[in-house]
């Protein structure tokens, strides 16, 4: 404690950032979130004036030289994933650039150089925030928002480009309704290295299909099981394999039976068949976005017919499609089961 006997503020490590110039180009203006891997901030693009997201990977000191050349690589290939990909909902990447961080000096002046990826910044929050806030979505805005999901994963895809990290977080909900998948950080293309060393698992434990967890190569089939749980968690208000360890979730994953849906009708049914632990048992993407689409335009007609009269609310009233429940606090909203 200082000689004033006031405690001292603990330190904020991002707040020397703002303001930092990147690669002669880039201002940082808003650090939008952080975590163990790396930050995203709102920057300026000095030379052509306008905001966007640019993702700056954590470096940790102890790396070894190979261990940083495949992190810098990973950083590389998840740009070059994502610019492959030309689809409204893939986020759009904009350039690779390394940082060093000292300052605005030369790679490698200060230091070992920070990763960084400049995409489009998208005016959002994710679905995992908006399901902290909300507790679950209607079915109708959880099938839309799929919907919009497997049209990019389709995309990507079709490109040769497998996500293997679809999860609420990595979904982002514009207030204009867009549906953007971000992320590809641990994206593989075909006839590329994993960048992983064996017996390495890469991906959010709770979110990764049976067929990986056992070890096997995975495949689209995969990334359309990752949305089976993201969909799940959205009408659910739980991750459906989630246990109190990630040793446990894995086996959950692998042996346990798919809990009992509360949500009944198409989505349900829907979501059930892209959670079979056989990954050739699963619809594909075709048929799951056509499912998704009519999902989302019945579960909404049969909203809008049991809607209240004129001038009256109800806590049942749903939210109009193609709208992002911003939340407002109520008690009344479901509570998250979410295992640590």
């Amino acid at each position: 404690m200082p000689a004033g006997g006031t405690p001292k503020r603990p330190v904020d490590r991002h707040a020397s950032e703002q303001h930092r110039l990147i690669a002669g180009r880039y201002r940082l203006r808003e650090l939008l979130g952080s975590g163990g891997m790396g930050a995203v901030w709102r920057a300026e693009d000095e030379s052509l004036g306008r905001d966007v997201a640019l993702k700056r990977i954590h470096v940790q000191p102890h790396l070894s030289d190979d261990e940083r050349e495949r992190l810098h690589e990973r950083t590389r290939r998840e740009a070059r994933s994502a610019a492959r990909i030309t689809h409204p909902s893939v986020i759009v990447v904009h350039d690779v650039v390394d940082d060093t961080p000292g300052g605005d000096e030369p790679a490698g002046a200060a230091g070992p150089a920070l990763p960084c990826i400049v995409m489009e910044y998208v005016r959002s929050r994710t679905l995992a925030e908006v399901l902290d806030e909300r507790g679950t979505l209607p079915p109708a805005e959880a099938a839309r928002i799929g919907h919009r999901m497997v049209t990019a994963l389709s995309a990507a895809h079709a490109a040769g480009v497998l996500h293997r990290d679809v999860k609420p977080g990595n979904v982002l909900l514009g207030a204009d309704g867009r549906v953007v998948l971000t992320d590809f950080g641990i994206a593989v293309s075909t006839g590329t290295s994993t960048l992983t060393r064996t017996g390495e698992i890469v991906g959010s434990v709770g979110y990764l299909a049976p067929e990986r967890v056992r070890g096997r190569t995975p495949g689209p089939a995969s990334d359309l099981w990752s949305l089976g749980a993201t969909l799940f968690e959205a009408v659910e208000g739980y991750s459906p394999f989630r246990r109190d360890t990630a040793m446990e979730t894995v086996y959950a994953i692998g042996v346990d039976p798919l809990p009992a849906l509360t949500t009944r009708g198409p989505l349900a049914d829907l979501i059930a068949e892209l959670l079979r632990k056989e990954p050739e048992s699963r619809p594909g993407a075709t048929e799951t976005g056509q499912r998704l689409e009519a999902a989302a335009v019945s579960t909404a007609t049969a909203d809008t017919a049991r809607l209240p009269a004129p001038g009256t609310h109800t806590a049942d009233s749903p939210v109009p499609s193609g709208t992002v429940p911003a939340g407002d606090g109520a008690s009344g909203a479901p509570a998250r089961r979410r295992a640590v």
